[in-house]
């Protein structure tokens, strides 16, 4: 299994003035775009490790997920939430021929923490040995960083100033108790080995 983001996160909408006033940093001075790249990869790094935690994306995306073989024949959880649509499912043989499956085969059952492919019919498409299947699918809370929820945002700049003011500090790689607390109703409970499909 292989998830690959299609697009990243604009510039725009990532919440650098927002971070900065986190920060308390000097404003109204000739240089104050000076460290906005630095800030930038705080909030990214930060918004990764959220979105590695919790499995939500935050801000809208799209992804590829590969896989070879479905975990129920007629369902499959998708491996981050919220998605917001499926874009293609395309069947790939093991000589590379290719078959894309019509959107009126399946459909999205959507949830926060396991939106799932559902088979309109008795079973998903089937997939051939040694091939696999590539679901399309946008993901993500919203376009702007006003969509994503409050406790998610702060999570993202409490952990992105800690990351920036310990950034030549060598550590366990634990997140800070209060980033902690604050994602913890977003990680998904994984019971019987992980019978999601994640």
């Amino acid at each position: 299994m292989m998830l690959v983001e299609q697009t990243t996160v604009p510039v725009a909408a990532l919440p650098v003035a927002q971070f900065k006033d986190h920060l308390r940093l000097g404003t109204g001075f000739a240089d104050d775009g000076v460290q906005d790249a630095v800030l930038e990869s705080y909030l990214r790094a930060a918004t990764a490790a959220i979105e590695a935690r919790t499995g939500k994306i935050l801000i809208t995306r799209s992804f590829i997920w590969s896989l070879t073989a479905w975990r129920d024949l007629a369902t499959q959880a998708l491996p981050v939430g919220p998605v917001s649509a499926i874009t293609s499912l395309t069947i790939t043989d093991r000589l590379g021929s290719d078959e894309v499956i019509s959107s009126d085969r399946y459909y999205l059952e959507k949830d926060l923490h396991r939106p799932k492919l559902v088979s309109n019919g008795i079973c998903l498409p089937a997939i051939p040995v040694a091939g696999e299947v590539e679901i399309g699918f946008d993901a993500g809370f919203g376009v702007s960083w006003n969509d994503v929820p409050a406790d998610l945002g702060q999570a993202v700049l409490m952990l992105a100033a800690h990351f920036y003011e310990n950034r030549s500090a060598v550590g366990s790689g634990d997140l800070p108790l209060g980033v902690t607390a604050l994602i913890q109703s977003y990680r998904v409970v994984r019971l019987f080995g992980g019978g999601g499909g994640k």
